[in-house]
């Protein structure tokens, strides 16, 4: 609990970085920049300066209310048919294609427009109180002085590859930088509570502290940047740097029973949220029973529906008409609710059907003092595995997720950013906002948010209860749960003519973290299946 301010994110030392700029007088803008920085420190396959994502603002004194968009663009050598012949098949719950040499998610090829620095600078020039150098002190220090790893992260480093995919281990051995770092000599990760410290990285922060995000998009970190991604055949170039603008946009904005919900828009995830809590507004939740057989047959049908519609109409709006009047309609969930009640079972269409890819991403809620609130997802998709030498930085892999077939929603083009699930969401109860929330988890962010605030709103639950009950998904045909949800719930289903796969790990689905505003209070949210934290003043 706290009254003066609150940080949850998935990592302990992050936090504290944030909790620091705000007890020096920094607002939720400032501590929300302080504490990504860190977090490219501290989880450095989750996130990075090279990385993308979406980042909500609300500051109620100034009318300020919308988000900051930073989806990592297609650098402008990308073409629609330059992967076609390599096509492999498509991740069971639709997040990446996997492609011969897996040129798409792994190496120089993989890379897209770095987004997530120009737009950290962006945020905190526009609404930030504290010098830039001081939000970057925190992340420089962790960098140079070192930090250990931690139980998830160590759990991240042993994932194995699936359906084709690069483990993560081939990600942090693909270059001579990556091993250094992160591995021990005889090349396997690092394990718990070891420590790591990454000079090249401290140089880096330094350098852009001292001059700014242009030293990384037009000067001489750019340089080498370039030097290197062109000498290894990647695509992108200087120009992609030198052109690249986040975009702010207004919210995404609809209703569940009485409350203001306010999200991204496309590419990022919040017109499924949407699109989902639209359709069940029509059912009665609570009566079905938290986790019943019933209740996760309708939620797992509203989530395939919304799943269909993102893979058919859901891309970069600025090259696809995306339909967000419908998508977002009461009266078209309203018949899909109709389709549920009948039993009937929606299919995702699939190329094939591996296992899902790996989740390479990471959030952060804030709420100030003055109640200004930033909700913010940030990722690199999944990482390269390229570090330029020197430099100490992963690169996003974000080329892993378009599509290879020309025509779609989701298809490659030169400029085009991809679709993301994240979606940082405020909730507002009588105008004021009330739940701060989002989380990492690839496909399955929407799918995490989705189930806290069913949580919250239709089974009374405490922020912390909601973000730590067991959750299931279907982003392909089967139901996946976590191995909290009883045989005997999922036996049922089963009968019921569903598939269901059940995961190891008990806390799995999306990783969400949020605050709860109460009139006195903040009440904060961390999800177990991570090492986060909820920290207040």
């Amino acid at each position: 609990m706290a009254q003066s301010g609150m940080v949850v994110c998935p990592q302990p030392e992050a936090a504290e970085t944030g909790i620091e700029i705000l007890k020096a007088g920094g607002n939720a803008v400032d501590a929300a920049i302080a504490c990504a920085m860190a977090q490219t420190v501290v989880d450095p396959l989750m996130c990075g300066i090279a990385g993308f994502g979406s980042m909500a603002i609300y500051i109620p004194e100034r009318g300020v209310h919308e988000y900051i968009d930073f989806h990592a663009p297609a650098p402008l050598a990308a073409s629609p048919e330059m992967w076609a012949h390599l096509i492999r098949g498509e991740t069971r719950d639709g997040f990446g294609f996997i492609l011969e040499g897996r040129v798409n998610e792994l190496g120089y090829q993989s890379i897209c427009v770095p987004a997530a620095l120009r737009a950290f600078e962006r945020a905190h020039r526009t609404y930030g109180r504290l010098p830039w150098s001081a939000i970057l002190e925190g992340a420089i220090r962790w960098a140079e002085e070192g930090f250990f790893v931690r139980p998830a992260m160590y759990t991240f480093f042993l994932e194995d590859g699936k359906m084709g995919r690069a483990a993560t281990a081939e990600r942090l051995t693909y270059t001579a930088a990556g091993r250094t770092l992160y591995c021990a000599p005889d090349g396997s990760p690092k394990r718990i509570g070891e420590t790591i410290r990454n000079p090249d990285y401290a140089q880096t922060l330094r350098k852009i502290s001292e001059e700014g995000a242009e030293a990384f998009y037009t000067g001489e970190i750019a340089d080498r940047m370039i030097s290197d991604i062109q000498a290894h055949g990647g695509l992108l170039s200087r120009q992609d740097l030198e052109r690249y603008q986040p975009r702010y946009v207004k919210p995404l904005v609809g209703t569940y029973r009485g409350r203001r919900i306010t999200t991204n828009r496309p590419p990022g995830g919040g017109v499924m949220l949407l699109e989902m809590l639209n359709i069940l507004e029509n059912f009665d939740l609570a009566s079905l029973g938290h986790n019943s057989p019933e209740y996760i047959r309708v939620v797992t049908e509203a989530m395939k529906r919304a799943t269909i519609d993102k893979d058919r109409y859901v891309g970069d709006p600025d090259f696809f008409d995306v339909p967000l009047d419908r998508l977002t309609s009461k009266a078209y969930a309203a018949t899909l609710a109709d389709e549920i009640r009948r039993g009937e079972k929606a299919r995702v269409p699939r190329l094939q059907g591996p296992d899902p890819a790996p989740q390479n991403t990471t959030h952060i809620s804030v709420v100030d003092s003055e109640r200004n609130c930033v909700a913010m997802t940030h990722s690199l998709g999944m990482p390269s595995g390229v570090i330029t030498d020197g430099l100490g930085f992963f690169y996003n892999g974000c080329m892993g997720v378009f599509d290879p077939r020309p025509g779609r929603a989701g298809s490659i083009a030169p400029g085009k950013s991809r679709f993301s699930a994240m979606c940082p969401t405020i909730v507002f109860e009588d105008d004021h906002p009330s739940l701060v929330l989002g989380a990492p988890g690839g496909t399955q962010i929407v799918m995490g948010v989705l189930q806290t605030i069913l949580n919250v709103i239709d089974f009374g639950m405490s922020i912390q209860e909601a973000v730590a009950a067991p959750r299931f998904s279907s982003t392909g045909n089967p139901i996946d749960v976590s191995n909290r949800i009883p045989r005997y719930v999922t036996r049922a289903l089963e009968a019921d003519g569903y598939e269901v796969i059940r995961n190891p790990y008990g806390y799995t689905i999306g990783w969400v973290h949020a605050i709860k505003i109460h009139p006195a209070r903040l009440e904060g949210g961390a999800d177990p299946g991570r090492d986060g934290v909820a920290y207040g003043i």
